[in-house]
């Protein structure tokens, strides 16, 4: 969509995108980068911010569902995919007609993927994923022997080619947590054991977007840059956007919808969590949790309007929620932008995750289907 709308959107700024790619490339020189484009590219728009990605040097792209790398495919997006969330049942064969890589956590996976293979009459490209810890999806090291084993068999029959061994960290956006030297260890096992039993993969990864950020020694043969490629910090602790190279991509604006005066003492929202403490003015501003606006940030949640930040007052609604402008020089049609970049003094995403007591990643991805998207530099 490229005509602005009135009520309310969210601005991608696609040479952001390009240069935070260029920055990540950079802090992993050895590395091929990932882009990670799941949940609609964290809500930036998972085609665009693909492409744009590509165009700055990423040459995977990474998905949690199989439909969403086959989306991916149906726009003409023909660089690699890994997509690693399945259940059983999928569509496995879809997937392996796309040339989508697949990741493998147990047995039973490989087994449906084997069957997809031979329904499609071709070689399906598999990556084995090592639980090293997280707790999450992957094989436990106590089942790893039967699972490489077994995928060993199945490219010894053509079914399948192992192409990737991968596994993801638990806390690396927390620097000097015990866990990641612990998981490091463990993947370098499960990984010599695999190469040993005859896997020899095209790409072995294991770090995410604060690893790439600070731990050299996980960036292996390529990295998975999720969060960090739309420009938000991974956490607060490892430094903000600007000082990681990196700049937000999405600013979420909206225009004023409605100004007018009221007596001291009136309540403002649902529950009159917000009782005027003297006359003033009122501005509603046309965004709820509807489109992602979180609930938990009424009463804080912050807002550039009329050139001073303001805070929600009283909660946030469905489709609304109202700032306390005193007597500013606001009227109706004026611009509220709730995040950005940060350029014009607005608030950030991680403005709106601590008011929420949420994480960054949230406050981007949550932004819904009603709010349009409206790209620049694409």
């Amino acid at each position: 969509m490229n005509e602005t709308p009135t009520r309310a959107y969210a601005e991608i700024d696609l040479a952001a995108v390009r240069s935070n790619v260029r920055a990540l490339r950079e802090r992993a020189p050895r590395a091929a980068l990932m882009a990670v484009v799941k949940s609609d590219g964290y809500g930036h728009g998972a085609v665009p911010c693909a492409r744009a990605a590509l165009e700055a040097g990423a040459t995977w792209l990474g998905t949690a569902t199989p439909e969403e790398a086959l989306a991916l495919r149906a726009a003409g997006i023909e660089a690699r995919i890994l997509c690693w969330l399945w259940t059983p049942g999928g569509p496995w064969r879809e997937a392996v007609e796309a040339d989508v890589d697949v990741a493998v956590s147990g047995m039973w996976a490989l087994e449906e993927v084997r069957e997809a293979a031979r329904a499609a009459g071709r070689t399906a490209r598999i990556q084995l994923k090592a639980d090293t810890g997280l707790g999450r999806n992957g094989c436990q090291p106590a089942d790893w022997a039967e699972l490489v084993g077994a995928a060993v068999a199945a490219q010894a029959e053509g079914t399948v080619d192992v192409t990737g061994v991968w596994s993801h960290l638990a806390c690396a956006d927390e620097p000097g947590h015990p866990s990641i030297a612990l998981q490091l260890a463990a993947f370098r096992d499960m990984l010599a054991y695999a190469e040993k039993e005859g896997v020899e993969p095209e790409v072995r990864h294991i770090a995410n977007s604060p690893a790439t950020l600070t731990l050299p020694e996980t960036h292996f043969d390529l990295v998975r840059c999720g969060i960090a490629v739309y420009g938000v910090s991974p956490a607060p602790e490892l430094g903000t956007p600007a000082q990681l190279g990196l700049r937000p991509a999405m600013s979420l604006k909206a225009s004023v919808a409605l100004v007018k005066s009221v007596p001291a003492g009136h309540g403002v929202s649902y529950g009159h969590h917000y009782v005027t403490d003297r006359e003033t003015r009122l501005a509603l501003i046309p965004t709820g949790y509807a489109d992602g606006v979180p609930r938990h940030a009424s009463g804080s949640g912050p807002v550039l309007v009329g050139g001073e930040i303001r805070r929600v007052a009283g909660r946030v609604a469905m489709d609304q929620f109202v700032v306390d402008i005193g007597d500013a020089d606001v009227a109706a049609g004026d611009p509220a932008i709730l995040f950005g970049p940060g350029d014009l003094g607005e608030p950030t995403a991680e403005d709106w995750a601590q008011a929420a007591h949420t994480i960054a990643y949230e406050i981007v991805t949550r932004i819904g289907g009603r709010v349009p998207r409206v790209y620049r530099n694409g």
